[in-house]
């Protein structure tokens, strides 16, 4: 326990830092109690505001009943170490029910891997793959899209800021267009 506490320590010197994660290193992780020290729940699918791209928190399993479905709110997360994120205490999880003002968003049951990515101008750019969220403030800030076989032969996967990003819907993500690429031999203009 004292370890958890030591490692707690450092936070405010890396908080002040924003970090990108992806997907995985926020989900299927370690629910932590910082009163005991033990593991009280396992994260196991975010809960995006698909308005904002905001992760408003996890659905988790609880450790002592198995079966149950609880929720953290990104807001009760004290702190983000390798061994799982921490919480107060298990009073930190809550029903699903509970969430009056985040029930619209519960009921999308909004996910964002697997959407399609298309351009304003129809252009089919592939599937959404995972996701970077910054740690601080948990804002989605970059969608990477994995592209059909034929474009990714020749371009590779894609990254998309979320400035780039026009429209959500239930079933894809609308983008800006991208821009064309400068030929190699073209010269600069003085």
């Amino acid at each position: 326990m004292q370890a958890l506490f030591e490692i707690g320590a450092t936070r405010s010197l890396s908080y002040t830092y924003s970090m990108l994660q992806l997907s995985g290193a926020l989900l299927n992780r370690p629910v932590l109690s910082l009163r005991t020290g033990t593991r009280i729940a396992t994260t196991q699918q975010a809960i995006i505001n698909p308005n904002n791209l905001k992760v408003e928190g996890f659905y988790c399993q609880d450790s002592k009943e198995r079966k149950k479905q609880l929720v953290l709110l990104y807001q009760d997360i004290r702190d983000l170490i390798p061994q799982g994120m921490v919480v107060n205490d298990h009073d930190s999880l809550v029903e699903p029910s509970e969430l009056v003002r985040l029930q619209d968003i519960l009921a999308l049951n909004f996910t964002l891997t697997g959407k399609q990515v298309v351009t304003i101008s129809g252009s089919k750019l592939g599937k959404v793959a995972d996701y970077a969220t910054e740690t601080t403030t948990m804002f989605v800030q970059k969608i990477y899209v994995t592209q059909s076989l034929l474009k990714n032969l020749t371009g590779g996967n894609l990254g998309v800021d979320r400035t780039q990003i026009v429209e959500i819907t239930n079933r894809k993500i609308i983008i800006q267009d991208l821009a064309g690429t400068i030929p190699a031999r073209a010269g600069a203009m003085a």
